[in-house]
């Protein structure tokens, strides 16, 4: 086969990419930009730091930090993701993602109301996150539906992949924290990515 058939042909056997997003597909962590707003930010990054660490359960975390965020108003959600930045190489990740057909997903323990218009900007269609209640323009420190811990995000990556008529094998899965440990183990290459230790010791492949 020559070498050209043999490219093409690879391409034609589509894989599916599913990316943690703080501090994986973006260079920040959400919660904590958003409680430097609401005046919490050194508490919440230390707890922030211990659940991606694995020390601390992550949906109990989570609760507790946003818990601190009762009273912003809305539009402080706007000003956040205006702050947010892409990691370097990400854009171009989907964008040849996207060339050969390979479906890419987000799954994050951050916030629909952040990560939705960030995944559109890059054409990116499958989305899970956590959300936030908002009752008279301000959020009330509570979210609404179940939450994106690390049980779920193996849930969305197998789901997607189940959607995709894609075999487990020919899943990738990239995250940089503990709660992302389980759709590392599932993916059929789990790439650890500026991970903390727990989670590079753990991974397929660590960059």
């Amino acid at each position: 086969m020559s070498g050209g058939a043999a490219e093409q042909r690879e391409q034609q056997v589509r894989h599916l990419v599913v990316l943690d997003v703080d501090s994986t597909f973006v260079t920040a962590e959400q919660i904590d930009l958003l409680a430097d707003r609401a005046g919490s930010g050194t508490q919440v990054a230390e707890i922030t730091e211990r659940a991606m660490r694995g020390e601390l359960d992550f949906a109990a975390s989570l609760t507790e930090r946003v818990a601190t965020l009762a009273g912003l108003e809305v539009r402080v959600l706007d000003q956040v993701r205006m702050q947010i930045e892409l990691s370097p190489g990400a854009a171009e990740l989907v964008a040849a993602l996207h060339e050969r057909d390979w479906p890419v997903a987000l799954v994050s323990g951050g916030f629909h109301e952040i990560v939705d218009p960030i995944a559109a900007a890059q054409g990116i269609t499958r989305v899970r996150a956590n959300r936030l209640e908002v009752v008279d323009g301000r959020l009330t420190g509570h979210l609404t539906g179940p939450i994106v811990d690390r049980a779920a995000k193996e849930h969305w990556l197998r789901q997607f992949a189940a959607e995709e008529q894609i075999p487990m094998a020919r899943t990738v899965a990239i995250g940089d924290g503990a709660n992302d440990l389980d759709m590392l183990g599932a993916a059929g290459l789990g790439v650890a990515f500026h991970a903390k230790p727990v989670v590079a010791a753990q991974a397929d492949l660590a960059i």
